[in-house]
This record gives structure tokens, sequence and C-alpha cells, in this order.
């Protein structure tokens, strides 16, 4: 019950950053009046709808209104208070106002610019659809090979070897420790979803046919995991994906105007970089500058492998 308390206390004066009332403009009665700021109905409603959701609802029902309005004159008093005390001139006070500021300003900016040049049409998404069609469907089947070994050092050695152009099957017949498809080259043949270790399925998924993955580690071992073959169940139809469709074209969409954007205004503004500081930079953290442990300080325990 305490908790709940200090919940409702603490939830104004984190979501609620607007001023109860502005000078010049009264809509609605006036519902309380802290010194000389009046705090009126509009003021209420409108800091109610700033509240996120779950918030929203602590204030809901019979007397909610009144609790958050008490909420309001809580903040009023301590901004009141803190003005008094000269808060507003305190330099720390000032820098967060500044970066406020900055964010703020480099927010509307963007969102003026996204707005204009990364519209994302129905038309857009369809066409990306009927491209990709072949992304949507469902894999029914996998056939892979794989080359299991003990350690994760022996995994990626077996690597370096597949990247230097080795041949798959021959290292999996002389390295494997899965007998069963050792002998094959590997070759697990086809498998559905299930079948396998959560781990290896995962990556099994991702891959396409012809890749190699990095080592996986299960229960069994370090997997290194060739996809060689995978059988394809029907596209989903564009109704079920365009919203996932929209929002992927629209996120590529803001990535290539926002970096064609950047590079816009670094021919516009002077951009320069002291290398010499900036190399010092990166030796200090070398040297283990800024990390070192205070004399007396405990060692601290070196974090256990995940499994």
């Amino acid at each position: 019950m305490r908790r709940f308390t200090i919940l409702i206390f603490i939830i104004p004066l984190l979501f609620v950053f607007a001023a109860c009332a502005k000078k010049g403009e009264e809509k609605g009665p006036s519902l309380a009046k802290v010194g000389n700021v009046k705090i009126t109905q509009a003021d209420l409603e409108r800091e109610m709808k700033n509240l996120p959701e779950f918030a929203r609802k602590i204030f809901g029902g019979s007397g909610g209104k009144e609790r958050f309005l008490d909420e309001l004159i809580k903040k009023e008093l301590l901004y009141q208070e803190a003005l008094k005390k000269g808060l507003d001139k305190d330099a720390e006070y000032l820098k967060r106002v500044e970066d406020f500021k900055k964010i703020t300003l480099i927010s509307k900016l963007l969102e003026k610019e996204m707005e204009t040049r990364a519209k994302v049409s129905e038309q857009d998404v369809k066409d990306y659809y009927e491209k990709n069609r072949g992304n949507f469907a469902s894999v029914r089947q996998i056939r892979a090979s794989h080359i299991l070994v003990k350690t994760e050092e022996e995994a990626r050695k077996i690597l370096e070897r597949l990247k230097k152009g080795e041949d798959f099957a021959k290292i999996a017949k002389k390295s494997s420790v899965d007998p069963g498809s050792a002998k094959n080259g590997g070759d697990l043949g086809f498998f559905s979803s299930g079948q396998m270790v959560p781990e290896f399925e995962a990556t099994a998924v991702r891959l396409k046919p012809g890749e190699i993955s990095e080592p996986v580690k299960t229960k069994f071992g370090y997997h290194i995991i060739k996809v060689t073959d995978k059988k394809m169940g029907k596209p989903l139809e564009f109704e079920k994906v365009k919203d996932f469709v929209s929002q992927r074209l629209s996120a590529e969409k803001q990535k290539g105007v926002f970096d064609s954007y950047i590079g816009e205004l670094k021919k516009k503004y002077t951009v320069e970089i002291n290398k010499e500081a900036v190399s010092k930079l990166s030796s200090g953290e070398e040297r283990g500058e800024g990390t070192q442990e205070k004399p007396g300080q405990l060692e601290r325990p070196k974090e256990a492998p995940k499994q």
C-alpha cells in the first residue's frame, strides 16, 4: 500500500512537464490557486492526456480527477519553491535545459524532414511485397549438414579452414564427433520444425542455402551448420503482412533519408576533427585509463560464461 501511495505521488512529477497555467490563458473554471498561479479545468484535462495509459487508469473512476488535481498542486508547490530558492539559475539545471532544447529541436527537424522525404505509399508497399513475395513464405523443411566438435576453439579453427575453401564434407568425415552424419559428410537430411534443438534450428532458419554459420553451441557441443536446401510453403497473403512491410519499408527509407540528409549538412557546414586529440582518446583506453580500480576496492568476480 505504501509503495502504491509513493507511485501516485511520483507519476505526475515524472510525466507532466507543462506549466499548470499560462498567463493570459484561462479556459474553463478555476479549480485551484497556488500563489498567483491558477489551475483550470482545461489545465487538468490537458495534463491528464499527457499521462501514459497505465498512469491514466490510476486516476480513473470516482474521485480520480480530484486526486490528480492534488498532484498538480503538489507539483506547483515544488516548482514555486524551486524558483524561490533560485534553482532556475543553477548551472547544472541550465545545462540540462539547453540539452533538452537541443534534442527537442533535432527531433522536430527530423520529424519535418522525414514526413516530406520518407513517406511510404500503399503502392510502395505492394511493389515491395511483389518483389519479395518469396521472403513471406514459411519454411516447411530444411536440409542441412553440420560439423560437431567438443570445443569452441576447435569450431573456430574449422570455420577458418572452410573460409579458405576447404571442402565441408571432407572435414565433416574426419573431424565431426557425430558418427551418424559424419559418414555422410555431415548431411542430416531434411528436418521440420521441432526436430532439432532450438539453438540449431534457429540458426538454420536464418541461413540461406549455401551459407555456413558461426559456431553454434548446444548441449551436444559446437556446431558449424551449412544449409543446403529449403522447402518453402506458400507466401502469406498481402493483407496479413502489409503492416509489417509498411513498417520495414518506412524504417529503410528513413535510414536512407537520414544518411543522405547528414551528407547534405556536412557539405553545408564545416566539420573539423582534431585527429591528434581523438587518437589520444583511443590510446588512453588501451592503457586502461579511467578504468583502474581504487586502492582497497574489492576485486569483482569474473562473469560466469553463458550456458
